[in-house]
């Protein structure tokens, strides 16, 4: 490591350097039938899944209309030496395709009974519908009670319905990059080690929000790497693809003095519900775990130190510390190769916009259902309930019917909603309606608050049952989550 030190108008500042610091690599990409494999990477210490000998992820694409067809093995030792949330992990998985409008029965997204223990084989066929959003989805292993531990250890990757290009023409040709991000451990690792991470991504020794635990246990990681650079010339745009894929640290994301030109929030472009949408550009953005972004963003000056950077996040008193920190360096003309550039698009885009009239009559009305999230010492409910695998639905929904929601956090900590299949508008926080409201898939809910959100259950396809849950995925282990039939 060596260390710069220059003067910004009096200010001595003093940064680290890294003569080792990569350059942030494209994952692998698969667009046809594939096998996938959960293994056991004694490398690195941890469960892993293997991709053509490697354990680094692919990223699958996929076309509107068009249908991923997986083989998912399960080739994890039969006893594990990890302990997950309520005790000793079983090494027992499978997948959720995180935000996609498919069928939640097997053998598409169906975490309740499609299961694989050790030496098991899972065959998925995840048809994707024609009018489905074009954006940025995800996948990862969803086994009620390992869940938050097998994220941790990485098993997940991004998911392209391919087309945004039809709702934003500017981006074609666009230097297209996936970002994922992902957690490094360092409770476990050296004082010394521990130390030179910290000072690596420069966490503050300054308290951070509420949070009565203030130690970070784990930083960021940019595709596999801590403190990456991601090679952009300057005045360049790029369209940056980003899922923070962290079973519990949010990210609420900064490209130094640079604005970041919003195209898309949980896979759902900002001009899918209506046509005159354009791009949001914004100083920074709440990305929660499980959550999405997709932005164009312009090249720093030339000479200038810019770096993307999560600000610190507030979780409360209860909650666990969520450091500001540097997730990145951004600059410099080496270009890697190859380099993906946004596919262009040759048929017509689909909007779904919604009656302006039913929207506004569903928001003055009473909530059609209220999700209440509360936790103790003996674990974490949703309506005074904790989850169980035989459980009956918590509510039945009609398919083609609008509902007014509301999530009440009664908790000292935030918690981030998810419901499986569908997208909803999250309209009001707190009951203050919001100046821009946005369509997603997982929503961030403020200790003691309160959003209001209008689920929309009209797709015919989204038929069985399915789940809701808090996607802090050890809350959602020890019992956050709940079952929904769509009928």
């Amino acid at each position: 490591m060596k260390i710069v030190i220059f003067i910004v108008g009096s200010l001595l500042c003093v940064v680290p350097t890294f003569a080792q610091q990569e350059i942030v690599a494209d994952p692998p990409e698969v667009g046809g039938p594939f096998t996938l494999s959960a293994i056991y990477d004694s490398a690195n210490g941890r469960n892993a899944f293997s991709f053509k000998g490697k354990t680094v992820p692919p990223v699958i694409r996929v076309v509107p209309g068009g249908a991923i067809h997986l083989s998912y093995m399960n080739n994890l030792p039969s006893q594990s030496n990890e302990m997950c949330a309520t005790g000793p992990c079983t090494n027992m998985t499978n997948l959720h395709f995180h935000g996609l409008h498919v069928s939640p029965q097997r053998p598409q997204d169906d975490v309740l009974t499609m299961m694989a223990m050790p030496g098991d084989t899972l065959k998925y066929t995840v048809v994707v519908p024609p009018y489905s959003p074009p954006g940025l989805y995800w996948y990862h292993t969803h086994p009620h009670g390992e869940s938050a531990r097998q994220d941790l250890d990485g098993m997940s990757g991004a998911i392209i319905v391919e087309g945004i290009d039809r709702y934003y023409p500017e981006i074609r040709n666009m230097r297209e990059r996936v970002l994922i991000l992902r957690d490094h451990v360092i409770e476990q690792s050296s004082s010394a080690a521990r130390d030179q991470i910290l000072r690596r991504v420069e966490i503050s020794s300054s308290r951070c929000g509420t949070a009565t635990e203030q130690k970070p246990e784990r930083v960021f990681t940019l595709n596999g790497e801590i403190r990456p650079r991601i090679p952009i010339q300057p005045g360049k745009r790029q369209f940056w693809r980003i899922v923070n894929a962290s079973p519990d640290l949010y990210a609420d994301l900064e490209l130094s003095d640079e604005q970041l030109e919003i195209v898309a929030l949980d896979g759902m472009p900002l001009a899918y519900h209506n046509p005159q949408h354009g791009t949001r550009s914004v100083n920074h953005v709440l990305v929660p775990p499980a959550g999405r972004v997709e932005a164009i963003v312009t090249g720093p000056p030339s000479g200038s130190r810019a770096t993307l950077s999560t600000r610190c996040v507030d979780t409360g008193p209860d909650g666990d510390p969520n450091p500001a920190m540097v997730i990145a360096d951004v600059g410099g003309v080496r270009m890697d190769s190859p380099t993906h550039k946004t596919a262009t698009s040759t048929v017509a885009p689909v909007y779904k916009k919604p009656s302006t009239q039913e929207v506004r009559k569903l928001e003055r009305s009473k909530p059609d259902f209220t999700v209440i999230f509360t936790e103790d010492k003996n674990g974490f409910y949703i309506n005074g309930k904790k989850f169980s695998m035989h459980d009956d639905p918590m509510l039945r929904v009609r398919v083609g019917s609008m509902q007014h929601w509301r999530i009440v956090n009664s908790t000292t900590e935030v918690h981030p909603f998810h419901i499986h299949q569908i997208h909803f508008l999250a309209y009001a926080e707190n009951g203050i309606q919001s100046d821009s409201p946005d369509w997603l898939d997982t929503v961030n809910v403020q200790n003691g608050g309160t959003v209001d959100l209008i689920m929309d259950f009209t797709d015919p396809i989204i038929r069985g049952m399915s789940l809701f849950h808090c996607h802090l995925l050890s809350h959602e282990d020890k019992g956050m989550m709940a079952k929904i039939l769509f009928e």
